[in-house]
Protein backbone atom coordinates (compact mmCIF):
# COMPACT_ATOMS: atom_id res chain seq x y z
CA UNK A 1 0.00 0.00 0.00
CA UNK A 2 2.50 2.31 -1.26
CA UNK A 3 1.33 6.17 -1.06
CA UNK A 4 3.11 8.97 -3.87
CA UNK A 5 2.39 12.02 -4.00
CA UNK A 6 -0.40 12.30 -6.28
CA UNK A 7 -2.41 10.69 -3.89
CA UNK A 8 -1.95 12.75 -0.91
CA UNK A 9 -2.46 15.85 -3.67
CA UNK A 10 -5.56 14.80 -4.63
CA UNK A 11 -6.59 14.25 -1.30
CA UNK A 12 -6.07 17.62 -0.16
CA UNK A 13 -7.33 19.46 -3.20
CA UNK A 14 -11.04 17.42 -2.60
CA UNK A 15 -10.47 18.83 1.28
CA UNK A 16 -10.17 22.50 0.26
CA UNK A 17 -13.12 22.26 -2.21
CA UNK A 18 -15.30 20.62 0.09
CA UNK A 19 -14.44 23.24 3.21
CA UNK A 20 -11.43 25.81 2.13
CA UNK A 21 -13.12 26.90 -1.36
CA UNK A 22 -10.40 29.82 -0.67
CA UNK A 23 -7.43 27.86 -0.71
CA UNK A 24 -8.16 25.36 -3.86
CA UNK A 25 -5.98 27.97 -6.15
CA UNK A 26 -2.81 27.83 -3.80
CA UNK A 27 -1.12 25.28 -6.08
CA UNK A 28 2.45 26.24 -3.52
CA UNK A 29 0.64 25.06 -0.51
CA UNK A 30 -1.10 22.09 -1.39
CA UNK A 31 2.21 21.04 -3.16
CA UNK A 32 4.40 21.61 0.14
CA UNK A 33 1.62 19.80 2.22
CA UNK A 34 1.28 17.19 0.23
CA UNK A 35 5.18 16.43 -0.52
CA UNK A 36 5.43 16.70 3.52
CA UNK A 37 2.88 14.53 4.36
CA UNK A 38 4.13 11.80 1.82
CA UNK A 39 7.61 12.49 3.65
CA UNK A 40 6.25 11.59 6.93
CA UNK A 41 4.15 8.74 5.09
CA UNK A 42 7.85 7.47 4.18
CA UNK A 43 9.32 7.76 7.02
CA UNK A 44 6.95 6.39 9.39
CA UNK A 45 6.98 3.00 7.30
CA UNK A 46 10.62 2.95 7.23
CA UNK A 47 10.64 3.44 10.66
CA UNK A 48 8.30 0.31 11.61
CA UNK A 49 4.73 1.77 11.62
CA UNK A 50 2.34 0.03 9.61
CA UNK A 51 0.67 1.74 6.70
CA UNK A 52 -2.53 2.58 8.58
CA UNK A 53 -0.35 4.55 11.13
CA UNK A 54 1.66 6.22 9.32
CA UNK A 55 -1.50 7.31 6.98
CA UNK A 56 -2.83 8.76 10.38
CA UNK A 57 0.67 10.44 10.78
CA UNK A 58 0.27 11.70 7.39
CA UNK A 59 -2.87 13.07 7.32
CA UNK A 60 -2.24 14.79 11.00
CA UNK A 61 0.41 17.07 8.73
CA UNK A 62 -1.67 17.46 5.54
CA UNK A 63 -4.52 19.04 7.47
CA UNK A 64 -2.49 20.68 9.93
CA UNK A 65 -4.03 23.94 10.43
CA UNK A 66 -7.35 23.38 8.71
CA UNK A 67 -9.88 22.00 11.11
CA UNK A 68 -11.59 25.18 11.51
CA UNK A 69 -13.54 26.50 8.31
CA UNK A 70 -14.69 29.92 8.23
CA UNK A 71 -16.85 28.11 5.05
CA UNK A 72 -17.78 25.73 6.77
CA UNK A 73 -19.12 27.91 9.95
CA UNK A 74 -21.09 30.45 7.09
CA UNK A 75 -22.64 27.42 5.60
CA UNK A 76 -23.94 25.85 8.97
CA UNK A 77 -25.68 29.70 9.71
CA UNK A 78 -27.02 29.84 6.33
CA UNK A 79 -28.54 26.34 7.39
CA UNK A 80 -29.62 26.96 10.65
CA UNK A 81 -30.94 30.49 10.74
CA UNK A 82 -31.62 31.09 7.14
CA UNK A 83 -33.18 27.89 5.76
CA UNK A 84 -36.49 29.95 5.28
CA UNK A 85 -35.03 32.58 3.31
CA UNK A 86 -32.12 30.31 1.54
CA UNK A 87 -32.52 27.05 0.02
CA UNK A 88 -29.56 24.95 1.55
CA UNK A 89 -28.15 24.26 -2.34
CA UNK A 90 -27.97 27.65 -3.06
CA UNK A 91 -26.45 28.02 0.84
CA UNK A 92 -23.07 26.45 -0.18
CA UNK A 93 -22.91 28.72 -3.17
CA UNK A 94 -23.33 31.53 -1.18
CA UNK A 95 -22.11 30.72 1.64
CA UNK A 96 -18.08 30.86 -1.14
CA UNK A 97 -19.70 34.38 -1.79
CA UNK A 98 -19.87 35.44 1.68
CA UNK A 99 -16.51 34.19 2.80
CA UNK A 100 -15.04 36.65 0.41
CA UNK A 101 -17.18 39.29 2.20
CA UNK A 102 -14.90 42.08 4.08
CA UNK A 103 -17.04 41.91 6.97
CA UNK A 104 -17.36 38.31 7.29
CA UNK A 105 -13.61 38.07 6.66
CA UNK A 106 -13.02 40.55 9.60
CA UNK A 107 -15.23 38.43 11.85
CA UNK A 108 -13.62 35.43 11.35
CA UNK A 109 -10.51 36.92 11.81
CA UNK A 110 -11.20 38.56 14.56
CA UNK A 111 -11.22 35.13 16.52
CA UNK A 112 -8.18 33.41 15.15
CA UNK A 113 -9.39 30.44 14.97
CA UNK A 114 -7.04 27.44 14.76
CA UNK A 115 -7.74 23.62 14.76
CA UNK A 116 -9.50 23.19 18.25
CA UNK A 117 -11.53 26.49 17.91
CA UNK A 118 -15.07 24.67 17.74
CA UNK A 119 -14.46 23.39 20.95
CA UNK A 120 -14.01 26.97 22.30
CA UNK A 121 -16.66 29.44 23.74
CA UNK A 122 -15.89 32.01 20.97
CA UNK A 123 -16.95 29.58 18.45
CA UNK A 124 -20.19 30.21 19.63
CA UNK A 125 -19.58 34.24 19.72
CA UNK A 126 -18.48 33.93 16.26
CA UNK A 127 -21.32 31.90 15.24
CA UNK A 128 -23.15 34.45 16.84
CA UNK A 129 -22.00 37.45 15.18
CA UNK A 130 -21.50 35.78 11.63
CA UNK A 131 -25.67 35.55 11.81
CA UNK A 132 -25.61 39.14 12.09
CA UNK A 133 -23.02 39.89 9.89
CA UNK A 134 -24.91 37.66 7.11
CA UNK A 135 -27.92 39.39 8.15
CA UNK A 136 -26.53 42.90 7.26
CA UNK A 137 -24.94 41.75 4.29
CA UNK A 138 -27.97 39.96 3.01
CA UNK A 139 -30.05 43.53 3.56
CA UNK A 140 -27.41 45.87 2.88
CA UNK A 141 -26.93 44.15 -0.91
CA UNK A 142 -30.49 43.97 -1.21
CA UNK A 143 -29.94 39.81 -1.60
CA UNK A 144 -32.71 38.38 -3.28
CA UNK A 145 -34.05 35.47 -0.90
CA UNK A 146 -36.83 32.52 -0.87
CA UNK A 147 -40.23 32.28 2.06
CA UNK A 148 -39.49 36.42 3.31
CA UNK A 149 -41.91 38.84 3.96
CA UNK A 150 -40.91 41.51 1.48
CA UNK A 151 -42.05 39.45 -1.45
Amino acid sequence: MKREISYFRSVLEQYLNEHHPEMTDSASFIESRAEEALTVYADAVKNGSSHLEAEELANEVLYKGLHFSGYDMIVEVLWNEFSEEIPQGLAERLGAILLGNTAVRKSIAKYSPDDEFDGKPEYDLLYTELTGVIRLVIERNELPVFGSASH
